[in-house]
């Protein structure tokens, strides 16, 4: 329920950015803070106390489709920082590898 609260939310970003854009004349410079806002998402992964390394290196990987060593140094980071950023991107992906680590209920965060 709270990736579908934040996808509306960040709709709603979108509609009112494409909205404001529209009242000006286009640049190049405005297309591309647009898509740097856009492209500015990132998936936090949290630490837990109740999924293996095992469990979340593999759903890692499952996620952004990553080496196993690159997952494992991601899965180390949340273990010992409490947090770690998974993956950057655009919205629409940032999406997908969230709802993928939740598959197995790992906690995590978009943030633009």
């Amino acid at each position: 329920m709270q990736n579908l609260e934040l996808y509306y939310d960040i709709v709603n970003i979108n509609k009112f950015l494409v909205f404001n854009t529209s009242t000006f004349e286009e640049s190049d410079s405005d297309v591309e803070t647009i898509d740097s806002v856009v492209n500015a998402c990132k998936v936090l992964l949290f630490n837990d106390d109740w999924h293996t390394f095992d469990e979340v290196i593999n759903q890692i990987i499952k996620a952004i489709h990553c080496p196993y060593n690159q997952a494992e140094q991601l899965t180390i980071e949340v273990h010992e920082k409490g947090k770690a950023i998974i993956y950057s991107g655009e919205l629409n992906e940032c999406l997908k590898v969230s709802s993928t680590l939740e598959e197995i209920s790992l906690h995590t965060q978009i943030e633009m």
